[in-house]
């Protein structure tokens, strides 16, 4: 037996590099994800990539011809290797040549291999780094405002993230546990890196049965399961902000917010409470005005408030609340709720951002930093915040903002992509299609013809973690393990480390990126480098050998309990934070003195541009919710049989409420066309009174498929909710994205249903069988 780990989980091969590979879950893991499950399944070979592959205008234009295709839609050819490495590496030296590396964005996403050599993100990055950089992507689709946000007003996400306290101190103190936006174990199938046991519906479970009270303010009730009944507030989609200050005026009229926190711990409160009783707008934030926003009652919210200040109490908000317009200000609202409510710090209390997420937080083992691949210095300063590509493309040498400074968008000839797929996280995708045909070149290693290799120029196909050695180990995890090969590889594909290797000896820089290394030298490289770190931290690891011929090596554990901030309760000034204050910002003078009408220095209330309580809700009356996927990690293995089981008439199920669908005269697992101003989707309808009425639920990942790519945009025939949603920045502090601010109408689709083509290969490439 042999282990195998992915982002959403490690596993346990067996029969390795025979027909009979198989993979089972890790025998310690008590809730194992069943997406690797799939991982060594014949069927997910129909949309490997074979070989090398070139768009037919592309390479027409370079042997002297016109380029008459649209990226997406074109035609390919397959070549050999030697011809394709040449022609990239052609390309990446005539534009930085001609234009500088300011001229190449590097593009990848980091969730393409859990392992910690063969990650595309570090090898894309390290390869261009060493070709003399290249424009890089700040935050993620995932926390772009909270990125950028609460290094600000407490940490930053990642230490905050790996801090949170345990699920078993939750359960012995934990008395309230209110979540914004649940706590949902799909999304915790998954970690950074991967994880060997799922802790998020144990972690819930032995709360309930601890006797913790659980409140759900949420527009979907099943993203929070307990095993047990909780209360559950369906609130109107994007006014959370509206309810927290509700809450926090009712603390501060009854006297029931901790001062002497506030004090201690905390800058700012009195300019926030001076906005909360109308001091400073002539509007008092009350729980009654936050019942006409929310559609939730008055009394409820002001009773709540109560309860969190009367019991130790836990404060949860999921990541989705801050990926709509304004995203900044709930965060920043739930940060200025736990504060008035003084537990933060204390076990079980405080607050979590968030709990749900990823497998990560809750977790009770020490905190070990793991074996890295460098990547090296980037000489390029140039940056974009990572949901502004498209901006990015069509604006060259324009001016955006991004956490007070002012900086100009690029003018990119040249995109490398390894890892990711922009048609799935980006928004407006009809708007992004658009702008991808404006660099010259865009190059891609991928292992399955996804969208995004399906709208590349040049091909390199890639091998998949199943065919390749590499070592596991993940934040806050118990173990190291070796990742050992356990299918041979398909087709011609090669890994990335020896796709950039042909590429650096081309551009004549392998010496600086191979240091001289083959990909096991490698691995033998940074294991023992990491080991020898270690024994600053009292940890003995085995050599290399021992290591690999083991399996898996555990970490000794300290059995301390994690609770977060509880070293900078205990001592503010020895532990102070890294904002400018050192302490808890409420009010934060620096934000406020960038002066962003779209995100002032206190949380406070900002309609967003689409919700239901928009103009815009007279002609789309439904909030379309887009979360993430229960049966794949984003849109990875959408093809996988246990992605295409959970599809209706092979559609993306949206979810909507009964008495929505009798409106429209839509019946349960029928299909439906999914509209508004910025594209049409199709979907397969789940009739469900879990959802909030005036809601609808579309989980993302879904491979993009329209009926035709072209620059108007068409019918997307799969269910990819980001034909609909709208790119359009948080706020001009962050550039995050507001996927979630999304308005929409549904109506039954009678016409015949198109074909659906997104799992197959592109015009030109016809195999769709394994290779002899």
């Amino acid at each position: 037996m042999s282990y195998m780990a992915f982002h959403w989980g490690l596993y346990e091969v067996e029969n390795a590099m025979t027909d009979g590979v198989t993979v089972r879950p890790f025998h310690r893991d008590p809730a194992p994800s069943p997406i690797g499950l799939y991982a060594a399944d014949p069927a997910l070979s129909r949309a490997r990539i074979r070989r090398p592959a070139v768009r037919r205008g592309w390479l027409e234009a370079k042997r002297g011809g016109r380029d008459d295709g649209f990226r997406g839609q074109d035609a390919f050819v397959e070549v050999e290797w030697d011809e394709a490495l040449d022609l990239a590496a052609s390309e990446l030296d005539r534009v930085r040549g001609s234009f500088g590396n300011e001229a190449i964005f590097g593009g990848s996403y980091g969730w393409s291999s859990a392992g910690r050599f063969h990650h595309a993100q570090s090898q894309v990055h390290r390869f261009l780094n060493t070709i003399g950089g290249y424009v890089r992507h700040m935050d993620s689709y995932s926390l772009g405002a909270a990125r950028a946000l609460m290094p600000y007003l407490v940490a930053p996400m990642d230490r905050l993230m790996s801090e949170h306290t345990d699920w078993a101190t939750m359960a012995a103190h934990t008395r309230l546990f209110l979540t914004f936006g649940g706590v949902p174990a799909k999304n915790a199938q998954i970690s950074a890196g991967g994880t060997s046991a799922h802790r998020v519906p144990g972690g819930l479970r032995r709360m309930a049965e601890a006797g913790v009270r659980f409140v759900n303010v949420s527009p979907v009730r099943s993203d929070l399961d307990t095993g047990a009944d909780f209360e559950w507030w369906p609130i109107r989609p994007n006014t959370d902000t509206a309810l927290i200050l509700g809450m926090c005026h009712t603390l501060l009229a009854e006297n029931l917010y901790d001062r002497d926190f506030l004090k201690r711990y905390c800058v700012g409160f009195e300019v926030f409470r001076d906005y909360l009783d109308g001091t400073r707008d002539g509007e008092a934030k009350t729980a009654d005005w936050a019942a006409t926003i929310t559609g939730l009652p008055a009394e409820e919210i002001r009773q709540l408030a109560r309860d969190l200040y009367a019991t130790r109490s836990m404060i949860n908000m999921a990541w989705s609340l801050q990926r709509a317009h304004h995203g900044e200000q709930p965060f920043w609202a739930l940060i200025a709720l736990a504060s008035m409510v003084g537990q933060i710090g204390l076990p079980g209390g405080g607050f979590g951002v968030c709990y749900g997420a990823e497998n990560l937080m809750g977790s009770p083992h020490r905190r070990i930093k793991g074996p890295t691949l460098a990547q090296g210095d980037n000489p390029v300063g140039g940056f974009i915040p990572v949901a502004r590509i498209a901006d990015m493309l069509l604006h060259p040498g324009e001016t955006f903002s991004y956490r007070g400074e002012d900086h100009s968008y690029p003018d990119i000839r040249l995109i490398y992509w390894a890892g990711g797929n922009p048609f799935h996280h980006h928004q407006d995708l009809n708007r992004l299609m658009r702008a991808w045909q404006k660099p010259e070149t865009i190059i891609v290693n991928e292992i399955y013809w996804t969208p995004l290799a399906k709208a590349a120029d040049i091909v390199f196909p890639a091998t998949s973690p199943m065919e390749r050695d590499d070592i596991f180990h993940a934040t806050r995890e118990p173990c190291v393990a070796a990742m050992k090969r356990a299918q041979p590889v398909y087709g011609e594909a090669r890994d990335d480390y020896a796709i950039f290797s042909a590429l650096a000896k081309r551009l004549g820089v392998a010496d600086a990126f191979c240091e001289g290394r083959s990909a096991s030298q490698w691995l033998r490289h940074l294991y023992e480098n990491w080991r020898q770190q270690l024994i600053d931290d009292d940890i003995e690891l085995p050599d290399f050998d021992t290591f690999w011929e083991t399996g898996i090596i555990e970490f000794p554990q300290t059995g301390e309990p994690v609770v977060m901030l509880a070293g900078f309760r205990d001592d503010p000034q020895a532990n102070a934070l890294e904002t400018p204050s050192g302490r808890i910002e409420i009010f934060s003078q620096r934000i406020a003195g960038y002066g962003y009408a779209d995100c002032p220095g206190h949380p406070c209330w900002l309609p967003p541009q689409e919700y239901l309580g928009s103009p815009v809700a007279e002609r789309y009356p439904l909030h379309l919710i887009t979360d993430q996927p229960a049966t794949r990690l984003h849109s990875q293995l959408d093809h996988s049989p246990n992605s295409l089981d959970s599809k209706i008439s092979g559609r993306e199920p949206i979810w909507i409420h009964p008495d929505d669908a009798a409106e429209r005269g839509i019946v349960d697992a029928s299909v439906v066309r999914v509209f508004n101003d910025r594209g049409s989707c199709l979907a397969g309808a789940v009739v469900t009174d879990a959802i909030r009425r005036g809601v609808a639920k579309l989980s993302t990942g879904a491979w993009f498929d329209p009926t035709k790519w072209s620059a108007d945009g068409s019918l997307e025939k799969h269910g990819n909710p980001n034909v609909l949603t709208i790119d359009l920045p948080a706020s001009a502090f962050s550039q995050g994205c507001s996927a979630q601010s999304c308005l929409v109408q549904i109506e039954a689709f009678l016409a015949p249903k198109p074909g659906l083509s997104a799992h197959l290969p592109p015009r030109g490439i016809e195999n769709f069988t394994e290779p002899q």
